[in-house]
């Protein structure tokens, strides 16, 4: 599990401390720095915090020794993230323990010296034994005999075993003593026997290490007490340790004391490293009173300021280091990028596994020297034989092989891969290969490559990100593959494509995937694959009628179409070899003995693994182990069962359970911080470490330690490796996790158990702090009765937000941890209902998803089939995915835009889809929590409505259509392809898949499909039919006539309730075929049948035939009850039955309908009217009739006509476009829409029924050949068989939304936002409510409408049209005033509202009076793009030159406005109404003045850089003059700041083509193209080509947001309210409200937006009428 520091993804501290003197700062340190620590790592690094204190258990007993405690020191060195050592060293220097393991000759030394001296060392010596064993032989002290069932009984065992160790600590600390003064041990070794736990850690953590360990990774805080021992304790110490004033030397004729070593360790020792490795060393003094000593308060004091102290130092060199060691500081947003990273790292991982040469190594290596072969390598073996290492090793050689190319070497591990699905192959396959070829090819090697276009197939092969795309599918995917390896591949840059575990991936899809390559593999492209003996059915796609053999010759190459190598076992020697060297690495050998049991082992498993399981069981003999053939386990499984035992009779066998059951049902792994967070929210766990009979802490947790040392013990199988940007854990072999499943998971209820826990932990459940309770079963003495205590724990598991919010409010860091495996973990632990509410309709998670460049993932969760059963809003994941798609090119680009795209796309159809209002409720409530943001408030009507699914069939032939298709009411739709393929489709939340029907065990190809009501009847090429009902059971019932022997011609069949009516084409009979009885009996017609109908009872038929008659038939008899025609004998095309009316219509192919009365039907029918539309024969194409609307629609190739089914009167008739013809037509949901295709056009086209204007238009990806309606559906068939499913309500809310005839011209606003008003040039001007979100009234004008104003105090309409200008009252629609002779062309209302301006270029200039009309003057001057100044007295405007203003009282020019210098001209002014006497002008030559129009004084305040120019038709100022639009060019708005006097340039996506100003000066808007870049990049993607809205904050420049509109806008006005109005060239209206706390303090209320959206009733009757004067009531002269 070696991992380098700069790598790693979590910070590992070591806490080096005497166990004795610091726990109080250990215990605040963990309670309130290292909880708080890590929760900053996780936000703002990325990185983990895990803190190994070797002495945080209260039992002593389960302290480390020495050895353990330097592998943990050694871990945290090289696994950390910086900083791996935090020391406190205290007042105490503590004790030393007694060795675990003391050389042979030093140990004989210490006893001989011992006796001589007369030192009793029986004690010692039973204490110790003897291992030849370890390396160098040495003796090993004995383990002390303690229980494992529970801790609680291991603390009784310690109060007997502690004065014993005690006395042998004595003892051994004497005879070393003995022996240095005899001068027969050196002081250094006597030394390293001397020194306490706290000074042996620090030295070794930092003696003799290089600098780089040292500098910024390790941190000492010395803490020097004087007085520490008070006089009343004084008089108890025997030796009392004065360390701070002893001398640092000592006689080296003896042991040191603790004082002295002490005094060397803080005095020489670390002082010395700070100026040589720059160690950090902290020293604080305590002078405590001399009567009291170092009381409880002090030391609480200091721990206090230490935490502080602490907690900032960590923080500021774990920020540094990984600031410094990064080469990336943000975090990866492309999941294939991080795939490939992954890996590459997972293959440099598993090739420092391949311990043993393999001959097979040869074998690989020939094949991808050998340039003629064009045949895969497959590599075959069993089980552990190690394919997968070696194929990781021959990828590290490969280069070094072809030395004379340069090699693109990918390799994939495919049954590793946290994604297993096919799609996800090749995309990763595709990225790779672009990535390796596009890098390639910007090197100086090969720099023409890459810019032939021939190499590229398409244009989005620089963007990798398509290769993600969830809108390509798995053939398409296959199809890029296949031309990239066609395309990129050169003799100089071969591809070597290494694919290990195809065979082991879910859902068999190697096979398919094989088959998809090219055969023979292109030139210059070598293929290796590993397949396991047992799963050989993947070679099928080579040659499907022979399984690969043993071995193969080179004659057999061809005819297999692989070349096979087989791996055989491992040489036993090799075997012999690599365990003695594991032996050694680890201190340890075997005898000769014992070496003689191994060799018979390693004889019967030759594997690698059993070899490496043989080092941990040999590794614990010791040279008197009593050994047998028995002592070793015969196989891998075996092994690793006893290597389990050996775990559990260690650590215990609940947590060694817990631990590896939690490893192995992780999906991707787990990192250590946590799994040992889940071993502390343990309920088990944390009882099996609660302190019997004590009192029970609520910080009580499981020592992390526990989990260290096992983690430590099973490091040799663990592999640590890198999984979207954490370092998981998991098994280096799969059999590991099928030992353990068996062993521990045997139960589908332990399974779940464990799944749930996952859940929860990643859910954040158990996070934020959040005490559980805790039921702890206590025994507080012999015979006493058992009872129960409680406590709610603080197990400190960390936050689990799905995004961790940085300090920029719109960025954060992604939970990928939380990403990946909490849905998996809610799947398996059956919460379907938390799955899909918490997740698949969770924003959160789906902005995690986006951000973490796992779109195509999020689609394909959403569309997932698996469990549809459990869940209840598949519709609404269907539409999300679907809008998730249609967006997917910006998303990939911009992940922060998700909520914008989803917020425009779904507010439409809230009323739709009511499950849906929690979703966008909710990204409105993080907008409002986030204090800025721009939202929706009114929703323009949508150009097109997004499908909720897109499904295609996996045809096995390319290029076939479709032939015919056919869908039922309850939404089952099958189609029949040219290759006589059937392909069905269930509804939503289903794909396609392919029919299958059997006859003499051949497979049936089909001819047709028909449908009628729930039934389906498919006929085949072989002469039959097959009847279907959707409704039942998947059971095809067969139809047998006796007449028919060819029935490839049925013409079509209706579903009565029992029988089905079949009529054949050119054939005078109808077949009657009974579902219950299987019996067909058949009823004779007059001439062919053309069409027939049941009776809701089943008793009555009728037939409709050529020559225009119509037959009625008892069902049950088959007599003739009755006949009618029609009177120009055209073929009837279709019978309606209006039962309740007994009237019968008859439609004829001309579209002429019959209209009969058949209330008894054993008498003729009565004509009760007739009506003929004059088509030609056989024009019609298809009829839809609706009964509950009463409509009838006619489909027929130059027009639709509709028919009022009420009263049977003609409606409407729609002709198609000029050059176009219909080829089907269908009616909407509620009928104010109708569905048509035409010939030659990819569009699904919507028309409005009351406008007969075509409103919308829906998308598909081919030609359309067939529209079917089901039950709440619209699905379109294309040619090549793509289903494209519309939602019914949707698209009747779409074609019904409002809108304006024309574009939208003019928008003018209430000042309370609540009404606005709009123009798009025709006669009409609309009112709209916002609140409600249509329009109101109706301003009818008698020609169209050139200028519109609204007075100030919102009570006066004031419109121009046709030269009259019309004064309507707002607030009851009336006309009051209806002036002609105007002649303006413009007008405007004062700010007072009392006065009318009509300004005239070649008449008078009038002020008129708005109440009355009355002239007050007239102005003989034109004055162009005049205002009227705020106070109501001047019109204000340009002439020639200069600036003029005329009073409005008199009508004279009385100011003028001219330049000083004569060749300066006056381009642009604006009138400011927070200084009404002032009048701010813009020069030609830049200059900037102010007008004092009162006075007529003039102010020149600045020169504008030639860089900034003013352009008049952009200029725009704020009421208060603080800000100024200068221009819109060069893709950027230049602003003046006249507050500051500064010039502001914000940079827009593209070109600007509407700005404007709030006239509060608070906010910009504009709405820009985006660049040919981004399009060029995004290959002409529709969403990139969309117009943007943006709003920006003039103060700082920030972005408030923006939104993507989906057409063109025409007009951009900014309100006083926050709420910005764009009107677009389709006659709609979109509303878009500002939220900015900064400026507002708080949201406004008018920037609530409403949820609401969609109309409960057709909205074009809802407006109010308001009609003009007849005739004006003024004229002018």
């Amino acid at each position: 599990m070696d991992w380098s520091p700069s790598n790693s993804t979590c910070v590992k501290l070591y806490l080096c401390s005497n166990p004795e003197d610091s726990v109080v700062e250990r215990r605040a340190l963990r309670e309130s720095v290292f909880p708080k620590l890590r929760e900053h790592c996780r936000h703002t690094l990325g990185l983990d915090v895990r803190v190994l204190d070797p002495f945080e258990s209260s039992d002593s007993s389960s302290w480390p020794e020495e050895n353990s405690r330097q592998q943990l020191i050694e871990e945290c060195r090289k696994s950390s993230s910086g900083p791996f050592l935090l020391a406190l060293v205290g007042h105490q220097y503590g004790s030393a323990s007694l060795p675990t393991q003391v050389e042979v000759s030093d140990f004989q030394l210490l006893l001989q010296e011992g006796q001589r001296a007369g030192v009793r060392t029986q004690e010692l010596e039973q204490a110790y034994r003897r291992d030849e064993n370890t390396l160098p032989p040495s003796y090993c002290l004995r383990p002390p005999h303690r229980p494992t069932c529970c801790p609680q009984e291991v603390e009784a065992k310690e109060e007997e075993e502690t004065p014993k160790e005690e006395e042998l600590r004595k003892v051994f600390q004497t005879i070393v003593s003995l022996c240095v003064h005899n001068g027969v041990m050196s002081p250094k070794t006597a030394n390293s026997y001397c020194r306490s736990a706290l000074d042996a850690d620090l030295r070794f953590a930092l003696d003799t290490r290089p600098d780089n360990e040292i500098i910024r990774r390790c941190l000492v805080y010395i803490h020097k007490v004087i007085n520490a021992k008070g006089e009343t304790k004084k008089s108890c110490m025997k030796s009392p340790p004065q360390p701070q004033s002893e001398a640092a030397t000592f006689d080296l004729g003896t042991t040191p004391t603790d004082g002295q070593l002490f005094s060397e360790l803080c005095d020489h020792f670390l002082p010395g490293l700070i100026g040589s490795s720059q160690l950090l060393v902290y020293t604080t003094a305590t002078e405590c009173d001399r009567r009291h000593g170092y009381t409880t308060a002090r030391r609480r004091g200091y721990a206090e300021s230490l935490c502080q102290q602490v907690y900032c130092d960590l923080v500021g060199l774990i920020d540094s280091w990984n600031i410094s060691h990064s080469s990336d500081g943000s975090q990866l947003s492309d999941a294939l990028a991080r795939e490939q990273a992954e890996q590459q790292e997972l293959c440099d991982s598993l090739s420092r596994l391949y311990d043993v040469i393999r001959p097979e190594e040869e074998e690989v290596r020939a094949y991808v020297e050998q340039s003629e072969r064009q045949r895969p390598l497959v590599v075959t073996g069993g089980p552990c034989t190690g394919k997968t290492v070696l194929m990781a090793h021959c990828a590290q050689q490969i280069k070094s092989w072809l030395p004379d190319c340069d090699p693109v070497v990918v390799t994939y591990f495919c049954h590793l891969s946290i994604n297993q699905s096919p799609k996800h192959l090749l995309s990763s396959l595709c990225y790779q290969i672009v990535v390796r070829y596009h890098s390639k090819s910007s090197s100086e090697q090969n720099p023409n490559h890459f810019e032939d276009p021939s190499c590229i197939t398409q244009p989005w092969e620089y963007n990798t990100n398509c290769s993600s795309s969830p809108n390509m599918c798995v053939s398409e995917l296959k199809e890029r593959l296949t031309s990239l390896l066609s395309s990129m591949p050169s003799t100089k840059q071969p591809l070597v494509l290494i694919l290990v575990g195809l065979d082991l991936m879910k859902g068999n899809f190697g096979p398919e995937f094989l088959d998809s390559l090219p055969s023979p593999l292109p030139h210059s492209v070598k293929l290796i694959l590993t397949v396991s003996s047992n799963q050989t059915q993947v070679l099928q796609a080579f040659k499907p009628q022979r399984s690969p053999p043993q071995s193969v010759s080179k004659g057999s190459e061809k005819e297999l179409g692989y070349v096979c190598v087989p791996m055989g076992l491992v040489d036993r020697k090799q075997c012999v070899k690599m365990l003695a060297t594991l032996l050694s690495s680890s201190g340890r050998r075997v005898t000769s003995g014992q070496q003689a049991l191994v060799n018979q082992a390693l004889t019967s498993c030759r594997l690698t693994l059993y070899a490496r399981l043989l080092h941990l069981h040999t590794s614990l003999w010791h040279s008197d182990s009593d050994v047998t053939e028995s002592s070793l386990p015969d196989g891998v499984h075996s092994s690793i069962s006893a290597f389990l035992d050996h775990l559990e009779q260690k650590h215990g066998p609940f947590i060694v359970a817990r631990v590896l059951s939690l490893l192995s049902l992780s999906r991707t792994g787990l990192t250590e911080a946590e799994l040992a967070d889940l071993l502390f929210c343990d309920h088990k766990v944390l009882t099996a470490y609660t302190p019997q009979g004590g009192s029970l802490s609520c910080d009580m947790r499981v020592p992390q330690i526990v989990v260290e040392r096992l983690l430590l013990d099973l490091k040799s199988f663990l592999i640590r490796r890198t999984v979207a940007g954490s370092h998981v854990l998991s098994w280096v072999s799969r059999h590991f996790k099928l030992v353990v499943a068996k062993r521990y998971l045997g139960s589908q209820e332990v399974r779940k158990e464990i799944h749930l826990a996952l859940a929860d932990y990643f859910s954040g459940r158990l996070s934020c702090g959040g005490a559980k309770p805790l039921l702890v079963k206590q025994t507080s003495a012999p015979n006493r009765i058992s009872g129960k205590m409680g406590i709610h724990i603080d197990r400190q598991p960390c936050s689990q937000p799905f995004v961790f919010p940085l300090s920029n409010k719109n960025k954060g860091r992604v939970n990928l941890r939380k990403v990946l495996e909490l849905p998996y973990h809610l799947q398996k632990s059956s919460k379907w209902g938390e799955l899909e509410h918490g997740l698949f309709m969770s924003l959160r998670f789906h902005q995690a998803m986006v951000q973490a460049g796992l779109l195509g993932d999020l689609v394909a969760m959403l569309e997932d089939e698996e469990g549809s059963h459990h869940f209840s809003l598949l519709r609404e994941r269907a539409l999300l995915a679907s809008i998730l798609k249609s967006g997917a090119c910006l998303l990939q680009s911009s992940p922060l835009q998700l909520p914008s795209v989803m917020e425009t796309s779904l507010l439409p159809y809230l009323e739709v889809f009511p499950a849906l209002k929690g979703y966008v409720g909710k990204m409105r409530q993080e907008r409002r929590d986030r204090g800025t943001g721009l939202g929706v408030a009114l929703f323009p009507s949508p150009s097109s409505v997004p499908s909720i699914q897109c499904l295609k069939c996996d045809a096995t032939t390319e290029g076939v259509s479709v032939r015919e298709a056919a869908g039922t009411e309850s939404g089952i739709v099958t189609e029949i392809m040219d290759d006589g393929e059937a392909w069905v489709w269930k509804g939503s939340g289903c794909e396609i898949v392919k029919l299958s029907l059997s006859c003499e065990q051949k497979e049936m190809k089909f001819a047709g499909v028909k449908s009628s009501g729930h039934f389906l009847l498919l006929s085949t090429q072989c002469n039959k039919l097959f009847l279907w009902d959707v409704s039942g059971p998947e059971m095809f019932l067969q139809v047998e006539d006796p007449l028919k022997t060819t029935v490839n011609e049925v013409e079509g069949f209706v579903a009565g309730q029992k029988k089905i009516l079949l009529w054949w084409k050119d054939e005078c009979f109808v077949s009657v075929f009974d579902v219950s009885s299987e019996i067909l009996t058949h009823v004779q017609c007059q001439s062919c049948v053309t069409c027939s109908v049941c009776s809701s009872n089943g008793f009555y038929m009728y037939c409709g035939q050529d020559e225009g008659t119509v037959s009625i038939f008892d069902t049950n008899t088959g007599s003739l009850l009755g006949s009618c025609s029609n009177s120009k004998h055209n073929a009837v095309a279709l019978i309606i039955l209006c039962e309740e009316m007994w009237e019968m219509a008859c439609v004829d192919r001309t579209g002429g309908v019959s209209l009969w009365d058949v209330a008894a039907n054993r008498n003729p029918p009565r004509l009760v009217t007739e009506s003929f539309t004059g088509g030609k024969s056989n024009d019609i194409l298809n009829m839809d009739y609706s009964h509950e609307i009463h409509t009838l629609l006619v489909c027929q190739s130059h027009q639709v006509a509709l028919w009022d089914t009420s009263d049977w009167e003609l409606w409407d008739q729609f002709l198609a476009p000029q050059g176009k013809a219909f080829t089907q037509a269908v009616l909407s949901q509620d009928g104010h829409l109708f569905l048509a295709l035409f010939d030659a056009c990819p569009l699904v086209l919507v028309w409005r029924v009351s406008t007969g204007e075509c409103v919308l238009s829906l998308k598909v990806n081919n030609q359309p050949c067939k529209l079917i309606k089901t039950a709440s559906d619209v699905v379109c068939v294309t040619l090549d068989g793509v289903l494209t499913v519309w939602d019914s309500g949707m698209i009747d809310v779409a074609g019904t939304a409002p809108k304006m005839g024309c574009g939208v011209k003019e928008v003018v606003v209430e000042q309370t936002g609540e009404w606005f008003y709009t123009a798009d040039g025709s006669e009409t001007v609309w009112r709209w409510r916002l609140e409600t979100g249509l329009p109101h009234d109706n301003f009818l004008h008698d020609g169209p409408v050139e200028k519109l104003r609204l007075s100030p105090n919102n009570f006066h309409l004031v419109t121009l049209s046709a030269g009259e200008i019309y004064v309507w009252l707002t607030e009851t629609g009336q006309n009051i005033l209806r002036m002609s002779g105007s002649r303006a062309t413009d007008i405007l209302i004062t700010p007072n509202s009392n006065f009318g301006v009509s300004i005239s270029k070649r008449g008078l200039s009038r002020v008129w009076k708005l109440a009355h009309g009355s002239i007050v003057c007239s102005i003989n001057s034109y004055l162009s793009g005049a205002q009227v100044s705020p106070g109501s007295t001047f019109l204000i405007g340009l002439r020639r030159r200069d600036l003029l203003a005329a009073s409005l009282w008199s009508g004279s020019i009385s100011k003028r406005f001219s330049c000083i210098e004569s060749s300066e001209h006056v381009v642009a002014f604006h009138t400011l109404s927070d200084h009404p006497d002032f009048v701010v002008v813009m020069a030609a030559s830049g200059a900037v003045y102010t007008w004092k129009v009162t006075e007529d004084t003039l102010c020149r305040h600045f020169q504008l850089p030639y860089s900034f120019h003013c352009q008049p038709q952009d200029f725009q100022m704020s009421r208060d003059g603080s800000y100024a639009v200068l221009s819109t060019d060069d893709e950027a708005i230049n602003l003046l700041d006249l507050s500051q006097i500064r010039l502001c340039s914000f940079k827009a996506e593209g070109p600007v083509v509407k700005a404007c100003l709030d006239t509060t000066g608070c906010y910009a808007a504009y709405i820009s193209q985006p660049s040919t870049t981004v399009e060029k990049n995004c290959g002409g993607c529709y969403v990139h080509a969309r117009p943007v809205l943006t709003v920006v904050r003039l103060a700082d420049g920030e972005r408030i947001g923006s939104v993507c509109l989906d057409k063109n806008p025409l007009t951009l006005v900014v309100c006083e309210r926050q709420f910005v109005f764009v009107g677009f060239e389709d006659g709609s209206v979109g509303v878009y409200s500002i939220v900015d706390v900064e400026v507002t303090g708080e949201e406004f209320v008018g920037c609530k937006e409403n949820l609401n959206g969609c109309f409960k009733q057709c909205p074009f009757n809802t407006a109010l009428s308001r009609f003009p004067l007849p005739t004006p009531n003024i004229t002018w002269p």
